[in-house]
């Protein structure tokens, strides 16, 4: 059974930057696509970045484009998401999933997801 977690969070300010790393105990996540996600108070779930397993190509929702920088270090076993600069709206609870292919995909596709971590940025 694939299980990860993710960790990192906490609450900065305006600002500030934070890192949330998804580390797994029983897979090397080298070989699973991993996605970042978040879900605000009252808003849908967005699609924060991505990695892919293949080509190690990356993709950003263009609300963190220039701020959060997805990336794997294989050493540890995880994928950590540098955020720089964050804003208010940055807050909420951040999710790492992971899925058997070697290409980011639609969130629905995705095999595992962490039980997620809070990130809350004050003015």
């Amino acid at each position: 059974q694939v299980q990860f977690v993710e960790s990192g969070g906490g609450s900065v300010q305006f600002g500030e930057s934070l890192t949330v790393s998804c580390t797994s105990s029983g897979s090397t996540l080298r070989y699973w696509s991993v996605g970042w996600f978040r879900r605000a108070p009252g808003k849908e779930r967005e699609g924060v970045a991505c990695i892919s397993a293949g080509d190690g190509s990356i993709t950003y929702a263009d609300s963190v484009k220039g701020r959060f920088t997805i990336s794997r270090d294989n050493a540890k076993n995880t994928v950590d998401l540098q955020m720089n600069s964050l804003k208010v709206e940055d807050t909420g609870r951040y999710y790492c999933a992971i899925v058997a292919a070697g290409m980011c995909v639609i969130p629905e596709w995705y095999d595992y997801w962490g039980p997620g971590i809070q990130v809350t940025v004050s003015s």
